[in-house]
């Protein structure tokens, strides 16, 4: 059962009351919602990574293989520049400076050598790592350890870094005991601290005579005899008003009132626009407790409305992944400060599975998110992987993508067409081109699939803009705005032949296609000019699909 947290009897009563009819969806609050601006990724990123053929079977010699043929077969100028080494790479425990480190049997020549050695071949090298305690197969991984990891990611030269969800651990929903406030200019000591009596309470805040055994601030000499409960998981917060005498950086001073022996989370939102956070560690109890953050303020007055943010488990996964992008662009520019070289920015894919609906805050956290679960190399598997991204078409553009996860195309016993298909629709829809099989041994024809440069073009045109799907059924027709004209892809998902006819009114009408066609189209499988009425009709074998450029 949810704890009390200092809350007034009747409102705890009444928060159990509401949570067992509360129906949120886990749809998560948005709260910063800038994009992410590592001005990186303005296509889809494409390359090649190591899980789905080789798993914990991942070694150097692989990588560096891998790297020689991709450039000796013409994959990395198609544009496949990222080589991303996935799970298992790391050594079982952090080395004593708290790095990670890699398998030392596995890398001997070590990460930092590798890059170069990717590097060599035109390519970049990508790394793997876990939102949570461990990663997917268990070793360590990057929660508490985002900036540490980030920075030692760029002093080895990676380039592209994926985030998985593995042992995730939610931010909690309780929230501190809050005192009150002080903010003074960076040097100052604060003049005044602002009570919690001084701040307005909405939803179930209240505030309380604290009975709390220390009653004078470390900090000052003013008493702080009241504090604020009550602001538990988005459902009560204090506000207060601070003047500025000018723009700039201020220091904000909480004081918190710990009499509990279990972690706590406060956000603090200024003016409306920025969210701040903080972490209260569970072994602070009965003390009181002094946190620092640096406030950008206006000048005049201004709001800071204090409160824990985690209405549900998506609004922490939003949160968490927001701060580890922040972790990785100031890593970036921190090593290339130190080392006195040029920045190499880290391209951030976010893995959360789509259990947070990262399509929504994806943008200002990272480069791409993962909008579903592992794909398989299955016709069933691609064909539930598309029918969950392909309706997120809105939410795709230059620098932030959705993520419908790797290329299937070549493995397991996918034909021909369902190659074809799997890699013509994952352009459609803009996704990283994340190729996934043995790049050793691929055959002819696999190559001339991943290397359709009409293909290629449609998934990586500079407008970034995704495919929407206009008729939905057995055979389904998607449409992608281009900088150059409109791709239409007609996909037969049935298990025999299937006729299709597209009414080209439907495309007319769609606001967000802006077709304007010529007499001709460009069939993009097999680069031939074709008459656009031919185009519009025909039919398809099964699990195939046509491709045109009108």
């Amino acid at each position: 059962m949810k704890k009390r947290n200092g809350m007034c009897p009747f409102c705890y009563a009444k928060s159990l009351a509401e949570a067992k009819k509360a129906k949120n969806g886990n749809v998560p609050v948005l709260y910063n919602t800038q994009p992410y601006g590592n001005d990186m990724a303005k296509t889809p990123p494409m390359g090649w990574s190591s899980w789905n053929t080789f798993q914990e079977k991942i070694n150097q010699d692989v990588v560096e293989q891998t790297a020689v043929e991709m450039k000796r077969l013409g994959l990395v100028d198609a544009g496949y520049v990222y080589l991303n080494i996935d799970d298992c790479w790391e050594a079982k425990e952090r080395n004593l400076k708290g790095e990670l480190e890699a398998d030392y049997a596995a890398f001997p020549l070590g990460m930092a050598r590798l890059a170069e050695k990717v590097n060599e071949q035109g390519m970049k090298l990508g790394i793997y790592s876990s939102n949570g305690l461990l990663t997917c197969q268990d070793f360590p991984a990057s929660l508490g350890f985002e900036y540490r990891d980030a920075y030692t990611f760029a002093r080895w030269g990676v380039e592209y870094w994926k985030l998985d969800f593995c042992h995730h651990v939610d931010y909690t929903q309780y929230a501190p005991l809050v005192a009150g406030i002080a903010v003074s200019e960076p040097g100052k000591a604060p003049e005044k601290i602002i009570g919690c009596k001084e701040g307005v309470c909405s939803g179930y805040a209240r505030v309380f005579r604290s009975g709390f055994r220390f009653k004078r601030s470390r900090h000052d000499n003013q008493t702080l005899p009241f504090h604020a409960s009550g602001l538990d998981g988005g459902k009560g917060a204090i506000t207060f008003t601070v003047h500025a005498e000018k723009d700039g950086d201020y220091v904000l001073t909480v004081y918190t009132h710990e009499r509990y022996s279990y972690e706590k989370f406060l956000g603090i939102l200024v003016n409306n626009e920025t969210l701040l956070t903080v972490k209260i560690p569970p072994d602070i109890r009965w003390n009181e407790y002094a946190t620092q953050k640096i406030v950008r303020l206006r000048q005049g007055a201004n709001t800071l409305k204090l409160f824990n943010p985690i209405l549900n488990p998506a609004t922490s996964d939003m949160l968490q992944y927001q701060y580890a992008g922040c972790c990785i662009k100031q890593a970036t520019a921190d090593y290339a400060r130190d080392s006195g070289g040029e920045e190499k920015k880290i391209v951030f894919s976010l893995c959360e599975w789509g259990a947070g609906k990262p399509y929504l805050w994806g943008a200002s956290a990272g480069n791409l998110w993962r909008t579903t679960g592992d794909i398989e190399a299955t016709w069933k598997s691609i064909m539930e992987i598309y029918e969950q991204n392909v309706v997120l078409y809105e939410y795709a553009g230059p620098g932030g993508f959705n993520d419908p996860d790797m290329l299937e195309v070549g493995n397991g016993e996918l034909t021909c067409d369902e190659n074809t298909a799997h890699f013509a629709l994952w352009c459609m829809m803009a996704a990283p081109l994340i190729l996934g099989n043995d790049i050793r041994v691929m055959p002819p024809e696999v190559l001339e699939i991943v290397t359709n440069p009409r293909l290629i073009a449609i998934d990586q045109d500079t407008l970034g803009k995704q495919a929407k799907r206009i008729v939905k059924g057995d055979t389904d027709v998607l449409v992608k705005p281009l900088s150059g004209g409109t791709a239409l892809c007609v996909l037969n998902k049935k298990d025999s032949r299937s006729a299709y006819s597209v009414d080209e009114n439907l495309l007319f009408r769609d606001k967000y296609i802006h077709y304007k066609p010529g007499e001709k189209a460009l069939d993009a499988l097999t680069g031939s000019w074709i008459d656009k009425k031919t185009a519009l009709s025909g039919d398809l074998a099964p699990h195939s699909v046509k491709v045109f450029i009108l």
